[in-house]
C-alpha cells in the first residue's frame, strides 16, 4: 500500500482488513485470565508487540491498541487507576512499531458499562472517556475505535466526548445481544443514525454475535448513506469442546463470511473474541484484489413495519391497588407461602382474607432466605380458582437476569401483574446456607427493567409482541439512623419507575408521623406496614434479630406483660388497631403482615380498617343511605 493516505480517504475506494482479538492471543501465549491485559503494555511490551505483529503478518492493515479497558474505572479493579496515561501511550507506541508504515493504528476505547446494567449516572463516565482519549490522541493514533457498547446512550456519550477533542476519524461499534437491536431498546437503524449525527465517521458492529448474525443485522438495518461501515464479529458462539471452552467458527468460514459482509457494503472487516491471525489471514485472502461494493439499504413495506411494532396491551379486568388507593383506604395483606407441600390451610387463609375485604394478598419470595413454595404457583391458584388478586414479591437474590425475565413473562401469561421488587436477604442466613446469592442487579435496576417490559421490550431490548402491564411496588425501611438517607433511596426507586411503596412494619405512632412528614412529597401511594405481635418472644425476636424491624419501648413492655398465648395475641391486635387509627389519618394504603400464618389476626384487622373507613365516609356524608 506504500505510504498510507488518511484513513477515511483510503476507505472511500478500498477495503480494509482489521485485526482480531488481542485478549484471545495473549491468553494463548500464556497470560492467565484475571489479570489486566492492558497492563501488559508496561510489564511485557514484547508480548503485546508479538500479538500486533502476528496480525500484521496475517494481512491486517488496521491495528487496534491494547487499551480496550485502559480507563480509570476498569484499571482501578487492579489498583492501576493512576496509570491510565502511561498504559495508553505505551500501547500506541507498541502498535505503531508493529504496524510499520502502511498500516493504521487506532486507539481502542471500550464500554465502561460493559455487561452491567446501564446506570442513570451515565454522565459520570464523561471524564473517564476524556482522560483515555486524550492520552491516545497525544500518542498520535490515526483514529479512535469505540467498541463493544451494548447501550446506545453510552456510545453517544463517548462519541460526543471524543469528537469534542479531535478531528481524527471515529469508528463507533455497538455490540448487540440479538439481531437488529441494542440492549437499551433502539433498532440499529435508529442507533446508526444517531451515532452518525453525533460525529462518528464509521459505524458498525463487534463482539457478542458471530458472522451470520452480524450479517443478518446489516440485512435488516438502514445505514446512513454518508458513512462507512465496519464489522468485527466473534468467531461464532462460545461452547465446550473436548473439555475446554472455544469459539466454533473456522478461519475458512470467516473468510467466506467476509465476502458476504462486503456485499452489504462493509469496508472495514476484522474479528473480535475468539479470532486469531488465521481468521484474519482468511479474510485478507478472500478480499485480495476485490473492490468495495456500495451499500444498498433494505426496503420495508408497511406490513414489515407493522411486524416490527409493539403489539396491543392486555387490559386489566379490574382496578389495581394503585387505582383503589387513590379513592379509598385499601388493604394489602401478606400471607407467606408454606414451607411444605400442604397448601389447604394456606388457601383457606387466602379465602378468609378475601372474604374479609382484603384488596390483594401479597406473597413473599422466600423471605429471610428460607425456602417456601413458589409464590407464582400459589398466586396462579389463588387467582384462577378463588378470584383472589395476588401481589407477588420478586427478590433480586434468587434468579439471574435470564431467570428474572422468564419469571416475569410467566407472571404476565398468568395475568399476575402486581409485583413488589425487593433486594432479598442473603442466602447464607437462610435454611440452605450453601446456596448462592445471585444479585445480578439491584432493586433499582430490576424496577427499571420490569417497566421496560411494560414498554414492550425485553431486558435485552428485543421488541415483544405484547406490552406487559406490571404495577411495580418498592420497599421502604424507615428504621434507620437517618431517615433522610432512606427517603433519598426511596426517591431513587420512584425515579426508576415504582408505582407504589410498601413499608416495613411500624410499632409506634411517632414513627408513623415521622414517615408521613418525611414522605408526603413522594408522588406515589404508600402502604404503611402493620404486623400484629403474637407474644413477648415474638416481639423480642423481631426487635433484636430481624433486619428492618424496630419496636418501641412501649410495644416491648406491653408484650412482656402478657408473654404468650391467646391473651398475647389479643394484645397484639389491640396494639395494631391503635396504630391503624393513627395510620389511617395519613395513609390510604394499609399493608397488614400476617405473623406465623395466624390469618385470623389479619382477618380481624382487615375488617377493622374497612369498617372504620366506611364509618368515616358515612360520617363525612360520602355514603348515602344504608
Amino acid at each position: 500500500m506504500g505510504k498510507k493516505p488518511p484513513l477515511l480517504d483510503y476507505l472511500k475506494d478500498n477495503l480494509l482488513i482489521g485485526d482480531g482479538a488481542i485478549a484471545t492471543q495473549l491468553y494463548q501465549l500464556g497470560v492467565p485470565v484475571g489479570v489486566s491485559f492492558e497492563e501488559m503494555c508496561l510489564s511485557n511490551p514484547k508480548l503485546v508487540y508479538e500479538v500486533h505483529a502476528s496480525y500484521y503478518r496475517a494481512g491486517s492493515r488496521l491495528l487496534e491498541t491494547n487499551t480496550f479497558g485502559a480507563n480509570r474505572e476498569s484499571l482501578g479493579r487492579y489498583n492501576l487507576e493512576n496509570r491510565v496515561t502511561r498504559i495508553n501511550r505505551a500501547a500506541v507506541a507498541i502498535a505503531k512499531e508493529a504496524a510499520e508504515d502502511d498500516a493504521y493504528v487506532v486507539g481502542s476505547i471500550g464500554s465502561i458499562v460493559a455487561g452491567r446494567v446501564l446506570s442513570q449516572q451515565l454522565d459520570g463516565y464523561r471524564d473517564l472517556f476524556e482522560e483515555q482519549a486524550t492520552a491516545l490522541l497525544h500518542a498520535g493514533v490515526d483514529g479512535l475505535i469505540l467498541e463493544t457498547f451494548l447501550d446506545l446512550e453510552e456510545l453517544l456519550l463517548a462519541v460526543s466526548v471524543v469528537r469534542s477533542l479531535t478531528d481524527v476519524p471515529i469508528i463507533a461499534q455497538l455490540a448487540t445481544l440479538e439481531v437488529g437491536r441494542t440492549r437499551d431498546g433502539y433498532t440499529l437503524t435508529e442507533a446508526f443514525q444517531q451515532v452518525s449525527q453525533a460525529g462518528s465517521d464509521i459505524v458498525g458492529l463487534n463482539c457478542r454475535l458471530g458472522p451470520a448474525e452480524v450479517l443478518r443485522s446489516f440485512e435488516t438495518t438502514v445505514v446512513p448513506t454518508d458513512i462507512q461501515i465496519s464489522a468485527f464479529p466473534n468467531a461464532g458462539r462460545l461452547g465446550l469442546s473436548d473439555g475446554e471452552y472455544a469459539y466454533k467458527s473456522s478461519p475458512e468460514y470467516f473468510g467466506e463470511s467476509a465476502l458476504r459482509l462486503r456485499e452489504q457494503g462493509v469496508r472495514l472487516i476484522g474479528g473480535c473474541c475468539g479470532t486469531t491471525p488465521a481468521h484474519v489471514q482468511a479474510i485478507a485472502q478472500a478480499m485480495q484484489g476485490l473492490q468495495p461494493l456500495p451499500r444498498i439499504n433494505p426496503q420495508f413495506s408497511p406490513q414489515d413495519r407493522e411486524s416490527l411494532s409493539i403489539r396491543s396491551v392486555k387490559q386489566r379486568q379490574k382496578p389495581s391497588i394503585v387505582d383503589l388507593v387513590k379513592q379509598r383506604h385499601t388493604v394489602i395483606v401478606e400471607l407467606d407461602p408454606p414451607k411444605d407441600l400442604d397448601i389447604d390451610h394456606y388457601l383457606q387463609g387466602c379465602c378468609e382474607l378475601h372474604k374479609a375485604g382484603a384488596d390483594a394478598i401479597t406473597l413473599a419470595d422466600n423471605s429471610l432466605a428460607n425456602v417456601r413454595m413458589s409464590n407464582m404457583a400459589l398466586g396462579a391458584i389463588m387467582k384462577s380458582q378463588f378470584g383472589v388478586d395476588p401481589l407477588v414479591h420478586i427478590a433480586c437474590r434468587d434468579r439471574n437476569l435470564i431467570g428474572q425475565q422468564s419469571h416475569l413473562m410467566g407472571l404476565h401469561a398468568l395475568g399476575i401483574d402486581q409485583v413488589l421488587v425487593v433486594t432479598g436477604d442473603p442466602s447464607r442466613f437462610g435454611d440452605l446456607p450453601g446456596a448462592s446469592s445471585v444479585f445480578d442487579v439491584t432493586s433499582f435496576d430490576l424496577i427499571r427493567m420490569v417497566k421496560q417490559l411494560n414498554e414492550g421490550y425485553s431486558f435485552s431490548g428485543r421488541p415483544l409482541k405484547q406490552q406487559a402491564q406490571f404495577i411495580v411496588g418498592a420497599a421502604f425501611n424507615p428504621h434507620v439512623r437517618r431517615i433522610e438517607a432512606a427517603v433519598q433511596r426511596l426517591e431513587r426507586k420512584v425515579e426508576a419507575g415504582a408505582d407504589f411503596i410498601m413499608t416495613q412494619p411500624v410499632y409506634d405512632s411517632e414513627t408513623i408521623e415521622l414517615i408521613y412528614q418525611a414522605t408526603k412529597h413522594i408522588p406515589i401511594p404508600i402502604f404503611l406496614g402493620i404486623m400484629p405481635l403474637t407474644g413477648w418472644r415474638n416481639a423480642e425476636f423481631l426487635h433484636n434479630e430481624v433486619p428492618g424491624i424496630k419496636l418501641s419501648a412501649e410495644a416491648l413492655n406491653r408484650m412482656r406483660l402478657v408473654e404468650k398465648g391467646e391473651a398475647a395475641r389479643r394484645e397484639g391486635i389491640a396494639m395494631a388497631k391503635e396504630l391503624l387509627d393513627v395510620a389511617m389519618k395519613h395513609f390510604n394504603g394499609i399493608y397488614l403482615i400476617t405473623p406465623f400464618n395466624y390469618y385470623q389476626m389479619t382477618v380481624e384487622l382487615t375488617e377493622y380498617v374497612l369498617e372504620k373507613s366506611l364509618h368515616e365516609e358515612v360520617t363525612a356524608g360520602k355514603v348515602v343511605g344504608s
